[in-house]
């Protein structure tokens, strides 16, 4: 069942904070990587690319894991447990968007040829810290 995510929470989230997010393997073991993050609400959004393991995973469990600190408080950590309610290929405009918020460029700088982004939502199930 989905929670809402507290203020605190969200007010970090929308800052320039690296996500660890975790998805599970076919053999069900973990798998982790830095992600920049935009919200929407209470739910929270990453982009990623056709091909790699991230999207490979969520289709086939949508369970997932974020992590971050406080870059404020480094022994403030955060974590929340959820799942993918969308991975869409949905063109650039969300790893646009990041760029912008992450490096202050109007577009992704290393869009390769032919790639196709995808947009992965999170929705929480349980958030700690």
């Amino acid at each position: 069942m989905p929670v809402p995510l507290p203020d605190d929470v969200k007010t970090l989230l929308d800052a320039q904070v690296f996500v660890h997010v975790a998805t599970l393997n076919p053999d069900g073991s973990p798998q982790n990587s830095a992600v920049w993050v935009e919200r929407h609400g209470d739910e929270i959004l990453f982009s990623t690319a056709d091909g790699r393991i991230k999207p490979r995973n969520l289709s086939a469990d949508d369970r997932v894991a974020l992590s971050f600190t406080d870059p404020e408080n480094p022994y403030r950590a955060i974590s929340i447990q959820g799942r993918a309610v969308s991975v869409e290929k949905n063109g650039t405009g969300l790893i646009d968007r990041l760029a912008k918020k992450y490096l202050g460029e109007e577009k992704y700088p290393w869009l390769r040829p032919g790639e196709e982004r995808i947009d992965v939502t999170i929705s929480a199930d349980r958030v700690s810290g």
